[in-house]
C-alpha cells in the first residue's frame, strides 16, 4: 500500500513538471513568433522605403534624379544607383555585406585585454603602439578603444582613498568586527564630529551644465576657479541621530589644543553630555589637535568617554558626506560666495537647511559599512 501511494505521488510530480515545461515552450514559440513577425515587419518596411523612387522613376520614366530624391528625402547619387542596380539585377533590395574586415584578430583582442589589465594607466594610444609592434600590423588608439569597450573597460577617474599600511588595515578591520552587530540605539548615542575646510575656489566637480557642441569655452559654460586653492574658512561639526551641533566656523589662525578646548570641547561637546548622560559616546579622527595634553584632562575630567576611532579611516565616518553634501549644495547656488563673510553665511544657512532624515540614514548605514570593510579586509571601501 506504501508503494503504490508512493508511485503516485511521483506520477504526479512529474505529470506536474512536464505541464509546466510544456506550457513553457508554448509561451516561449509565441515570444520567438511575436519577434520574427515584427522583424520581417520591419524588414518589408525598409525594402518599402528602399523601392519607392525605384517606382516613380519607373512611373515617370527617366526624370532627374535630383529631383525624385527631393520628393522621397533621399539623396539624389543614392537614388542614381539603385537605379542603375534596377535595370542591372531587377531589384533595388541591398544585399547581405559582412562590412569592412576586422583590423584585429581574436588572438590580438586577448592580447590587448591583457595589456590593459596588467597596467590600467596606460593610454590607448600607448596599448596601440604596443599590439602594432607585437602583432606587425598597423593597430589604431580608436581600434584599442572598441575592443575593451567591447570587454567592458571604460576610461573613469580613478577614486582618490588615503594611503593605508597593513597595520592600518588591520586596526580597521578589529574596530569592524566588534562594531558590526551595534544596534541602532548604540549607534544613537554616538556624536560623529569632524573638521573640513571649504574655499572660496573649490568646486565638488559634480556640477554638470547643458551646452551645444562646439560651446566648450563660451564664457556662459565657463567657471573660472583658482588651481590652488584660495581664502577659505575651517568648519566644525557633529552629527548624531535626531540632532547636530550648531557649525562651527574657526576664526584665522591655525588649531591647537587650546583653541579645540575652548572652542569646540567647552561649548559643544560638554552640552550634549550634560543632555545625554552617562550613555553619551564621543567620537573624533585623531586629529593632532584632538590628541594634546589639555583635551586630553579635559575630557577625562568632564567624564567624556571617547570611542576609539582607527586611524585613516575617513569612509567609515558619515560627515564625510555631510561636507560633500554641503559643497554641493554651495557649488550649485546661483550666486556663489565671492568674499569670506558670504561663504560664512552661506555654510550657515546650509547647515540649518540640511534636512535630519539624511544624518539619520548615514548614521544607520555604520552597520553596512562595517560589514563591507569586513568583506575586503580592511582595505578601501565604496563609501
Amino acid at each position: 500500500m506504501y508503494q503504490h501511494v508512493k508511485v503516485m505521488i511521483w506520477e504526479y510530480v512529474v505529470l506536474r513538471r512536464c505541464e509546466k515545461f510544456y506550457y513553457g515552450f508554448v509561451h516561449w514559440c509565441a515570444k520567438i513568433k511575436d519577434e520574427v513577425e515584427k522583424l520581417a515587419y520591419q524588414l518589408n518596411e525598409e525594402a518599402e522605403r528602399t523601392e519607392r523612387p525605384i517606382r516613380r522613376l519607373k512611373v515617370e520614366g527617366r526624370p532627374q534624379c535630383d529631383k525624385c530624391g527631393c520628393r522621397v528625402g533621399i539623396a539624389h547619387s543614392i537614388v542614381s544607383r539603385l537605379w542603375r542596380q534596377f535595370q542591372t539585377t531587377g531589384t533595388a533590395i541591398r544585399g547581405f555585406s559582412s562590412g569592412r574586415p576586422r583590423g584585429t584578430t581574436p588572438a590580438d583582442d586577448r592580447y590587448i585585454v591583457l595589456q590593459t589589465r596588467r597596467n590600467r594607466r596606460q593610454t590607448a594610444g600607448e596599448i596601440a603602439r604596443h599590439t602594432t609592434q607585437a602583432t606587425g600590423r598597423p593597430i589604431s588608439r580608436f581600434t584599442v578603444a572598441r575592443r575593451l569597450h567591447d570587454d567592458g573597460l571604460f576610461a573613469r577617474r580613478p577614486v582618490r582613498c588615503v594611503p593605508l599600511t597593513p597595520a592600518h588595515r588591520r586596526r580597521r578591520s578589529l574596530w569592524c568586527r566588534e562594531h558590526r552587530n551595534w544596534r541602532d540605539n548604540e549607534w544613537g548615542r554616538v556624536l560623529f564630529t569632524d573638521e573640513s575646510r571649504f574655499s572660496l575656489s573649490s568646486d565638488s566637480h559634480r556640477i554638470l551644465i547643458w551646452r551645444e557642441r562646439g560651446s566648450r569655452n563660451h564664457p556662459l559654460n565657463i567657471i573660472e576657479r583658482d588651481s590652488y586653492g584660495g581664502r577659505g574658512v575651517l568648519v566644525w561639526g557633529g552629527i548624531m541621530i535626531g540632532s547636530r551641533t550648531d557649525l562651527h566656523i574657526f576664526d584665522a589662525g591655525s588649531v591647537n589644543g587650546t583653541r579645540y578646548c575652548n572652542e569646540i570641547l567647552l561649548p559643544y561637546v560638554r552640552l550634549f553630555r550634560g543632555a545625554m548622560g552617562l550613555q553619551f559616546l564621543f567620537m573624533d579622527d585623531n586629529a593632532p589637535w584632538q590628541r594634546t595634553v589639555a583635551a586630553e584632562q579635559l575630557l577625562e575630567s568632564e567624564d567624556i568617554e571617547c570611542m576609539d576611532w582607527p586611524a585613516r579611516s575617513p569612509v567609515l565616518n558619515t560627515i564625510k558626506h555631510v561636507w560633500n553634501f554641503l559643497g554641493r549644495r554651495l557649488a550649485a547656488r546661483t550666486l556663489p560666495p565671492v568674499t569670506i563673510r558670504e561663504l560664512r553665511l552661506a555654510l550657515q544657512d546650509e547647515w540649518a537647511a540640511m534636512p535630519q532624515q539624511l544624518i539619520d540614514t548615514l548614521i544607520l548605514s555604520m552597520g553596512r559599512r562595517c560589514e563591507t570593510c569586513l568583506a575586503v579586509r580592511g582595505d578601501h571601501i565604496p563609501y
